[in-house]
């Protein structure tokens, strides 16, 4: 990174105890952008992000500072996001399509409509929660198969 002159090999994260040194930096913001992974606070400085924990800090570098660039940050260092995201639209796409070619018609549209929308959220959040996961865990042993080479 340019700004702090921050190098790493990507994915690696440094853990700071807090009786080590109170580590966040004056320079540092209070951001809500990221993965909070049970942490307290996260804060961000260019393309460095930091989480508190009671305990501990832990630093990472990402390679796109999301407060610049939110697609390309996705893109780079949060992919499972997006394909969660465009998982659960086509699901929820694809069962409001089923439910609402059930049934045939009838006079009280509304009502199943109501329940074509309903059966359309629920397939969205779980198609899009699994693929995140799952995303997610490929990632992960992605990177430490790389880390053990």
């Amino acid at each position: 990174m340019d700004d702090a002159g921050w190098q790493e090999k990507e994915g690696e994260e440094i853990r700071v105890p807090k009786e080590a040194r109170e580590f966040v930096p004056d320079w540092a913001e209070e951001t809500v952008l990221g993965e909070p992974q049970g942490s307290r606070r996260q804060y961000r400085y260019g393309n460095l992000h930091i989480r508190e924990y009671d305990d501990c800090y832990t630093v990472h570098a990402d390679r796109v500072d999301p407060r610049r660039d939110p697609l390309g940050h996705l893109i780079r260092d949060a992919p499972e996001v997006l394909i969660g995201a465009g998982c659960g639209l086509a699901a929820g796409a694809l069962a409001y399509a089923a439910s609402k070619s059930v049934g045939g018609s009838s006079g009280n549209d509304s009502g199943r409509t109501g329940r074509s929308l309903l059966v359309a959220a629920t397939a969205a959040a779980a198609s899009g929660y699994a693929s995140y996961a799952a995303a997610k865990e490929v990632r992960r042993r992605l990177r430490r198969r790389d880390t053990e080479v």
